[in-house]
């Protein structure tokens, strides 16, 4: 009965987790007005390599050529977005929702897609070498000509009968 009380004391002293979100470089912390600015900077043109995007809504919106390398864009909503060709070089995307989204020659090499979501998502000719796969869901999503999959990495992750990937290649059921 004590034991109950006292974690029950501790938990009501301890932080949520998502009420201070590191920056991408692990640096000082990022408050959420200083999110919010870079956000709509973003939605308003600006490439942003480096930065902290956590849970940033790009949903229909279309941020193609433009320059994500190494953000942290994770939890992000993505859905229905145009993103040809942009760059997400060694990004942190986990658990992003890429529903539906255009993603032509997009750039993911060595990023963390980890528990992401890619249903429906267009990947022709995007370039996935180095990454990071673990529970992404790709069901009906076209991979048959994205680049640097590996047979390895796409164990991983699961997809459904409608994902069509580069040929020889298989995905678990999800």
């Amino acid at each position: 009965m004590k034991r109950a009380a006292l974690f029950a004391c501790l938990f009501a002293l301890t932080p949520a987790a998502f009420a201070q979100a590191p920056s991408a470089t692990g640096g000082p912390i990022v408050s959420q007005a200083e999110r919010d600015a870079t956000a709509e900077r973003v939605r308003n043109g600006a490439s942003c390599a480096n930065c902290d995007l956590f849970q940033i809504d790009l949903a229909y919106q279309s941020i193609a050529g433009r320059d994500f390398s190494g953000a942290r864009i994770r939890q992000a909503n993505l859905s229905l977005a145009t993103a040809d060709r942009a760059r997400f070089r060694g990004a942190n995307m986990s658990l992003t929702n890429f529903f539906g989204a255009r993603l032509t020659g997009a750039d993911f090499t060595d990023a963390n897609l980890e528990g992401a979501t890619f249903v429906g998502a267009y990947l022709g000719g995007a370039r996935l070498s180095g990454a990071a796969l673990g529970g992404a869901n790709f069901s009906g999503a076209e991979l048959a000509d994205a680049l640097g999959l590996s047979q390895d990495r796409l164990n991983t992750a699961c997809g459904d009968a409608t994902t069509t990937l580069p040929q020889g290649m298989t995905i678990p059921a999800c």
